[in-house]
């Protein structure tokens, strides 16, 4: 998975964002003003950058002028309106979320972000289950499994958010589209063919009155 700066001078955020970076298998390390982002990016190797706009000592759009620009970068700030928005953009930028944020959406952007800078380089390995996410290829125990385009759009998001609970409505609203209007009992039954499939009958862990979480932990 990625190594991650963030960026944020408010540190409950940071800690927030961090911890759930964590969770879904990435490293995080945190800057909390501009010039400390800069040395840290420029003594370390660094997937993604989250930048703050804000930051005490020089301001995010001043930090980005100055990072590698092949550095990945992801503007998260409060500052919403549209002029900010075309200089984080401008200055080269990969996305640009405004606070408060819903930390699904974050976990997103970041998966976005980094499927197109490591195009079909992305792989999952949990047991004897192996998943190439740029051939839509799945192997346990060294034998291909065949899943449906639905399956394999279920597995994506239960990867991308691991260790995370999610209702049966935010997992039709991620793996089915904002659109889909089907009953929540198709989660169920996918769910059912992916444990079977797979052999993830402990992996993906039903949580009580929400959903469902795909559990990395041993």
């Amino acid at each position: 998975m990625a190594k991650i700066l963030i960026a944020e001078d408010e540190r409950p955020i940071s800690e927030l964002v961090k911890r759930n970076l964590m969770l879904v298998g990435h490293t995080a390390a945190q800057a909390f003003d501009g010039p400390c982002a800069l040395e840290m990016a420029g003594a370390e190797r660094f997937d993604l950058v989250l930048l703050d706009v804000m930051l005490p000592g020089c301001s995010g759009f001043e930090v980005k002028e100055q990072l590698d620009p092949a550095l990945p970068v992801i503007f998260v700030t409060a500052k919403n309106n549209l002029s900010s928005r075309l200089q984080g953009l401008g200055l080269g930028a990969d996305d640009y979320i405004v606070k408060p944020f819903e930390i699904l959406e974050l976990l997103a952007r970041v998966e976005a972000v980094l499927r197109r800078v490591h195009a079909g380089a992305e792989v999952f390995d949990l047991g004897d289950c192996h998943v190439e996410f740029g051939t839509h290829r799945v192997f346990v125990a060294g034998h291909e499994v065949a899943l449906t385009p639905q399956e394999f759009m279920l597995l994506g998001v239960l990867v991308r958010n691991r260790n995370l609970a999610l209702s049966r409505e935010k997992l039709l609203q991620l793996a089915w589209g904002y659109d889909y209007e089907g009953d929540t009992r198709t989660v169920d039954v996918h769910i059912q063919k992916l444990r079977k499939k797979l052999g993830f009958e402990d992996r993906i862990q039903t949580v009580y009155k929400l959903g469902y979480r795909l559990s990395t932990k041993e």
